[in-house]
């Protein structure tokens, strides 16, 4: 009985993850702002908790919820994603605060708190973008979101480094363009070629069992431009 933690589970690919690994009766913690989506599942092995990346009450909460039930986590999947598509000049400081807070530093943050409760031959897994990834082809408007993903690459790497020796291994996904509200946000009227649901059932595969093969690799998924 694997145990996973997955963030950003109110929509897209994150909600569509919830589904498929709760189908394999897996114990599933679902951590979003709204937590309502997931609990109208209804799903015996799935706990929606209401979470906020910024906020250091709720990391403590998490923390709790594992002391008190689980004990131990197999996977962690740091999938939530904030996005605001706005020329270089007209973010504001709230916004770009806004975004690297969800994007990045709550991410750093949330697996400070989860990785001592991770087991040797556990797995984070990062969820980037290709416009993150250094070379690739970069869109004006995301500044903000893009450098932000950018740096959960670096940590990533950095992470698979110090801890090698002991484990959980670390990777990170960069995505290409997947149909969800937030690609709407930054490409709008582009149809990508992949649903959500595809996405989400690539990640949760990887999830399983990339560990088994990688550690601190950025691996780039798309099939598209953007």
């Amino acid at each position: 009985m694997k145990r996973i933690i997955i963030t950003g589970t109110s929509r897209g690919i994150g909600f569509e993850m919830v589904q498929l690994l709760a189908q394999q009766d897996f114990e599933i913690l679902a951590l979003s702002r709204n937590e309502q989506p997931v609990k109208d599942l209804n799903l015996a092995n799935v706990t929606a908790l209401p979470f906020d990346l910024s906020s250091a009450d709720d990391l403590t909460k998490v923390e709790a919820f594992l002391k008190e039930n689980w004990k131990s986590v197999d996977v962690l999947i740091n999938n939530a994603g904030k996005l605001v598509n706005k020329n270089f000049e007209e973010i504001t400081s709230e916004e770009l605060v806004a975004v690297y807070q969800t994007n990045t530093l709550g991410a750093f943050q949330l697996t400070q708190k989860v990785v001592s409760f991770m087991k040797t031959d556990g797995h984070v897994v990062n969820i980037s973008t290709m416009g993150g990834v250094q070379g690739s082809v970069k869109f004006p408007g995301l500044a903000a979101y893009s450098s932000s993903k950018a740096a959960m690459i670096t940590l990533t790497e950095l992470l698979a480094e110090e801890y090698k020796e002991k484990g959980p291994a670390f990777n990170v996904l960069a995505l290409g363009a997947v149909k969800t509200e937030m690609l709407e946000e930054a490409f709008p009227g582009y149809e990508p070629p992949t649903t959500a649901r595809e996405m989400a059932a690539y990640i949760v595969d990887f999830a399983l069992t990339g560990n088994k093969y990688y550690n601190g690799k950025l691996l780039q998924v798309s099939n598209s431009t953007p």
